[in-house]
């Protein structure tokens, strides 16, 4: 099943419900097994970590990132990747790159 993930446009991946459910443990297997679904948006336009965020997961996003820095900068629905002032300092620090990524309101990060 994990297999054929990559060739959906659109889906919830089983990472995505974790995220969305807070669940790290479980989410931090998904990413072992398939890292590629941490990049994929869903239908709505967002990515795990947006979920993650968006449902107050802060633990399950540095968990996350602890696996892949970069997830930080994947875009989502219009371009806008993951971020609040809270979190702003973790996230350069797990990622300095992500601070040459411009958004399109010209913000490095940009909330949901």
């Amino acid at each position: 099943m994990l297999e054929h993930i990559d060739h959906i446009p659109f889906i919830d991946t089983p990472l995505h419900i974790a995220a969305n459910e807070g669940k790290i443990n479980f989410a931090t297997e998904m990413m072992n097994l398939k890292p590629s679904s941490a990049r994929k948006l869903n239908q709505d336009g967002f990515s795990p970590m947006h979920l993650a965020f968006r449902n107050g997961h802060p633990k399950l996003m540095l968990r996350l990132l602890k696996i892949d820095k970069d997830l930080v900068r994947v875009k989502g629905r219009e371009g806008v990747t993951v971020g609040n002032s809270n979190l702003l300092f973790q996230f350069l620090e797990a990622c300095p790159e992500c601070m040459e990524d411009v958004m399109l309101r010209k913000t490095t990060t940009s909330e949901l």
